[in-house]
């Protein structure tokens, strides 16, 4: 375990000691600052019968912005490493490729839950600058909360596992992107087609849209927890096989 701590402080270094991580967090505070004002400026002009959280989570600028921070803090994982010829001095070195694989997605997810301190502050200052009580329940707080970490959890996987694939940061952003607008958009599928055919509730279970919707309304669905940990799980077993071939390779 002292080698995993070890790794995983150097990945986060490379987040928190560079401009580079403080501009996704800079990003997605401005992103999120403005999803907020403009849930607000909907709940001024129409009366809303939704919390302001979960208002916030459901704006299309919302998605935008979400599913970017995903290949912005992993495609440099292990594609840099690779390109710069540090990932082969690593794998030769006395650690175990699950410490190499396991402490870089520790640190992405130790920094995307970072991330999300200054939407909660955000939150906290409507009330102090409105002076009302907050305009949703804990519940709502909670379940949003606990949805942004399971899909970061599956996600951040994702990226990682594009970055293990390539030995370039744009090739692999591109590709964790693409995948995770393929996964957005399959959420769409039972609008498009309806809920008569017999896949319907499979493309229900994998919507990210609709676990969202649910947590964000206080609802919370362990159904939810095992699709995304049983995802994020998966694909790390995959990522790891994939360094574990280019350690023996190499």
């Amino acid at each position: 375990m002292r080698l995993f701590r070890i790794l995983t402080f150097k990945e986060l270094k490379g987040y928190f000691l560079t401009p580079f991580g403080w501009v996704i967090l800079a990003f997605v505070a401005v992103m999120q600052g403005i999803s907020l004002s403009t849930a607000m400026k909907g709940f001024r002009d129409t009366p809303v019968k939704d919390s302001l959280i979960y208002v916030s989570f459901h704006t299309p600028l919302f998605w935008f912005y979400f599913l970017f921070i995903f290949p912005l803090i992993t495609m440099r994982l292990f594609a840099e490493e690779e390109r710069s010829g540090t990932l082969e001095t690593l794998l030769t070195a006395p650690v175990r490729t699950w410490q190499v694989v396991l402490s870089k997605y520790a640190a992405a997810m130790l920094f995307y839950a970072v991330l999300w301190i200054p939407a909660l502050v955000q939150f906290q200052m409507f009330v102090w600058v409105t002076d009302l009580p907050p305009a949703w329940a804990p519940g709502a707080m909670v379940g949003s909360f606990s949805i942004l970490l399971l899909m970061g959890a599956a996600f951040t996987a994702v990226g990682c596992l594009c970055s293990a694939l390539t030995s370039s940061q744009i090739i692999a952003g591109l590709l964790t992107i693409g995948l995770l607008v393929i996964q957005y958009f399959l959420g769409f599928v039972t609008v498009i087609w309806g809920e008569s055919f017999a896949g319907a509730p499979f493309f229900h279970h994998i919507s990210a849209q609709r676990h969202l919707h649910y947590f964000a309304s206080g609802l919370l669905d362990t159904r939810a927890v095992v699709y995304f940990l049983s995802v994020a799980v998966f694909v790390l077993f995959l990522t790891y096989q994939v360094v574990d071939f280019r350690r023996w390779k190499s």
